[in-house]
């Protein structure tokens, strides 16, 4: 069966001359046109009465109407315009049908998303909204599914993500990050691994099995993987010292997991910043040819 993979050209909103170079979006998707295994499929947005699952009346009502005062548009570090809060419902939708996509084929990605810095009530780091936690809520709701994991491999800790979780006792959520890197504030995840600076591939990726190990005792009904391109030696916001074959050893080490035990999982790239935008493309592109290694396997 050819893998769908969610992606809409609108997930490039613009957002003027910044380090979040939204382009990477429609050239990865450019570069996996090349490649027989995928086809896309274009999401709807996410309806709103969906992002008051998890957002606030009061944010949602600002960003509906581009009332975000200056030290919120300074902590989201995005400009506000339509057709940014377009791009956000988009993947935020992205992130929700790759879900659905999991749950009924095992296996799910989305080309976008992973805004794991995104609050209840505000955005942070380039995160409007929460779409992990948005998917999450909406097939909860559903009864799709009751019990979910977060794997954040992002290099920033998902601190959004965790505030948003935490207490809730049906949803794991594990964040392996650069200790000593944004957001100063990060709330407790259910387990959190703060790795010193400079952290290479061999000692990341034996913390990751072993937290790959609580991951599946929670025995999850689908996970939420966070693939983020930013742990890469190179990158601009990140400061570990991982290769691009230790990022795919990475990816492999979680879609297999969860494929061993029956666990469906759904992909989202987060972030990826690094000096060269083709080495972002790389790493993402490295992670899906790497969901479409597993499904050969299923």
């Amino acid at each position: 069966m050819m893998i769908q993979a969610v992606y809409s050209p609108r997930y490039c909103a613009e957002i003027g001359t910044h380090i979040f170079q939204t382009i990477k979006y429609q050239k990865l998707a450019l570069a996996l046109t090349l490649s027989k295994e995928w086809s896309f499929v274009e999401p709807e947005p996410v309806f709103w009465k969906d992002l008051a699952l998890v957002h606030t009346e009061n944010y949602i009502r600002k960003v509906r109407t581009g009332i975000l005062n200056a030290d919120e548009l300074a902590n989201l570090e995005l400009p506000w315009s339509p057709g940014v809060v377009e791009s956000f419902r988009l993947m935020s939708g992205g992130t929700l049908l790759a879900a659905r996509h999991a749950k009924e084929f095992g296996l799910g990605v989305n080309l976008g998303g992973g805004f794991h810095h995104a609050f209840a009530n505000h955005g942070e780091g380039f995160c409007l909204f929460n779409d992990i936690a948005v998917a999450i809520r909406v097939l909860q709701e559903e009864r799709v599914f009751t019990r979910a994991a977060v794997v954040d491999c992002d290099v920033h800790h998902g601190n959004g993500t965790a505030m948003i979780f935490n207490g809730d006792k049906s949803v794991f959520t594990l964040s392996i990050h650069q200790q000593h890197n944004y957001p100063m504030f990060k709330p407790r995840s259910s387990l959190d691994i703060g790795l010193p600076d400079g952290t290479n591939s061999s000692n990341y990726l034996t913390d990751l099995r072993q937290a790959m190990v609580a991951v599946i005792a929670f025995q999850p009904e689908i996970v939420f993987y966070l693939a983020g391109a930013d742990p890469y030696k190179d990158d601009q916001l990140g400061g570990l010292n991982l290769t691009m074959d230790g990022l795919r050893e990475r990816d492999r080490i979680v879609l297999s997991k969860c494929r061993e035990s029956n666990i469906p999982i759904v992909t989202t790239l987060a972030g990826g910043y690094a000096k060269d935008i083709d080495d972002t493309v790389a790493i993402h592109q490295s992670t899906v040819e790497e969901i479409t290694a597993q499904q050969a396997m299923s």
